[in-house]
């Protein structure tokens, strides 16, 4: 059995963080600095962090592999199997007209405004699909109708990056607190409670936030009120529902609500019309890319999303995805690592769902085509469309979550906790960065916090913290780290014309997320030290 060493590099605990860290600011530095595209960035982490494990943390070359090999596995299943099927999704709502019905209903029945509609779209639309699939793919499906609404590529996903920050930690269903819990131990309820009272005032101030990073401080004289009800109902209702509902409908429950109060509120007041953010005439009376023109009611352009909304809950209410699942010991790595920190083995299990949330996804995509009477020849577009734009993200996630499960399994990973929960007084501060770290490597709030959140309950314990505060602010902090991981940028880059130019998308939402991350940190330290 291997033993993790926490402290390998001359027992130096600064020196072994920094070579711990070799990897994560390899793939930064590749991308965000050097801009190259994702999938080179995150091999020269790969490369960098085999050599790290292999040559200073000494693991043996089988484990190195086997490890890989099972981060590679779940990449594909069940990440990329939701990825792939929304996009599957999205382009079978191209290829029925409907995704263009949906972009003429949005212009008829919305202010000619762009402002107004990177506010639905992109904050309100998107977490509605955050909250049902997630995986990169909200910001895949809202950055393309954003940009068939006249918004520039690099524009539109760069604002719905950091727009998607605010849903995460609830999304699919509440996936990211279920997990959570079972590591931790704690109240899943209580974990709710507390990152909805985290996440809430982020979700309140990103809309604002993002508006003024858009338009201008101006802007907020014109249109502050549908700001107010888009981020206030949303916050409000996360809090209210994460709080005295139930954790597991707080996105979904907040997302329909911000929608369809911003889209009523819409319907009494509208800001004073400016040119300066009106939709180009050419674009308000353009045809549809694919499928023809539509000349049906622009209503059905809400099918594909009510159906995958309806599909996902009815499917987790079911407990269907639990049918034919079962857990895969990976060979040659399950049980065979024992993890110092911890003091216990560390387990490989590849939990194989065939009926999960990525399945369920594919059966909304079918159903849409059935019900807009899609021919066979059009589904088989939607599908070689969805393959050319997926592989390179399917290979970019496996590259990065492969680099995720080595650190882990090595000890990598682990060594970065320890010197972070070293940090004592200051732990408070710093421990939403260990979240987003995770997320950073895995694309995932749910691995996110099955990575680090026992680190977080440990050393709350060690420091006399409230344990609670901590597990649900490595959640809230992998949040922050949403918008630069590898994996949501390169998914979201896929329907658009930025492929390749996924370190240029990192340049621009790096510091947002840094940004955040800090504030974030001053107000778990507040949560801590003031209101308990």
């Amino acid at each position: 059995m291997f033993i993790q060493p926490l402290v390998p590099a001359g027992h130096s605990l600064v020196l072994s963080f920094l070579l711990a860290a070799a990897p994560i600011l390899t793939t930064l530095v590749l991308m965000g600095v050097l801009r190259r595209p994702a999938w080179q960035a995150t091999l020269g982490g790969l490369i960098v962090g085999v050599i790290m494990a292999l040559g200073v943390w000494g693991l043996p070359v089988s484990l190195a592999l086997a490890s890989i090999s099972n981060g590679v596995i779940f990449s594909f299943l069940p990440v990329m199997w939701i990825a792939l099927s929304a996009l599957f999704l999205f382009n079978i709502a191209m290829e029925s007209g409907r995704f263009d019905a949906f972009r003429q209903w949005i212009i008829t029945h919305l202010p000619n405004d762009r402002r107004i509609m990177l506010v639905v779209l992109g904050f309100c639309f998107s977490a509605a699909l955050e909250g049902v699939a997630g995986f990169g793919t909200p910001v895949a499906i809202t950055s393309a109708l954003l940009i068939m609404l006249g918004f520039p590529a690099l524009e539109a996903l760069t604002y719905v990056l950091i727009f998607n920050s605010a849903p995460v930690a609830f999304g699919g269903l509440g996936i990211p607190i279920t997990v959570l819990a079972s590591i931790t131990g704690l109240p899943a309820d209580t974990l709710g409670a507390t990152i909805g009272h985290q996440i809430a005032p982020f979700a309140f101030f990103i809309p604002f936030y993002v508006m003024v990073l858009y338009a201008g401080w101006s802007t907020l004289r014109q249109i502050w009120p549908v700001l107010v009800v888009a981020s206030g109902s949303f916050a409000l209702t996360l809090v209210v529902v994460s709080s005295w509902v139930t954790y597991s409908l707080t996105n979904v429950l907040s997302s329909c609500i911000s929608l369809l109060a911003t889209i009523a509120f819409l319907k009494i007041w509208q800001p004073t019309p400016d040119p300066a953010h009106a939709i180009d005439d050419r674009i308000l009376q353009q045809a549809p890319r694919k499928a023809g023109d539509w000349n049906g009611p622009h209503w059905q352009g809400w099918i594909p999303w009510i159906t995958v909304v309806l599909v996902v809950i009815v499917w987790d209410s079911l407990h269907i995805a639990k049918i034919g699942a079962m857990p895969i010991h990976w060979p040659g790595l399950d049980h065979q690592v024992f993890i110092s920190l911890y003091q216990k083995p560390y387990a490989a299990v590849w939990n194989f769902e065939p009926l999960g949330t990525g399945t369920a996804i594919l059966v909304s995509a079918l159903l849409t085509a059935l019900f807009t009477r899609l021919a066979p020849r059009r589904i088989w577009a939607a599908l070689v469309t969805t393959a050319r734009q997926g592989w390179l993200a399917v290979v970019t996630v496996a590259l990065t979550i492969g680099l995720a499960f080595l650190m882990n399994y090595s000890g990598m990973t682990y060594t970065l906790g320890y010197a972070v929960a070293s940090t004592g007084v200051l732990f408070p501060f710093v421990s939403v960065f260990l979240g987003w770290i995770a997320v950073f490597l895995t694309g995932s709030d749910t691995s996110g916090n099955a990575l680090f959140g026992n680190l977080q309950v440990a050393a709350a314990h060690q420091l006399s913290l409230d344990p609670v505060v901590f597990a649900s602010a490595n959640s809230s902090g992998g949040v922050m780290g949403k918008m630069i991981s590898p994996q949501n940028i390169t998914t979201g880059v896929a329907v658009t014309s930025l492929k390749g130019q996924e370190g240029v998308v990192l340049a621009r939402t790096f510091k947002h997320s840094l940004f955040l991350t800090i504030c974030l940190g001053v107000m778990v330290a507040v949560q801590q030290f003031i209101m308990r």
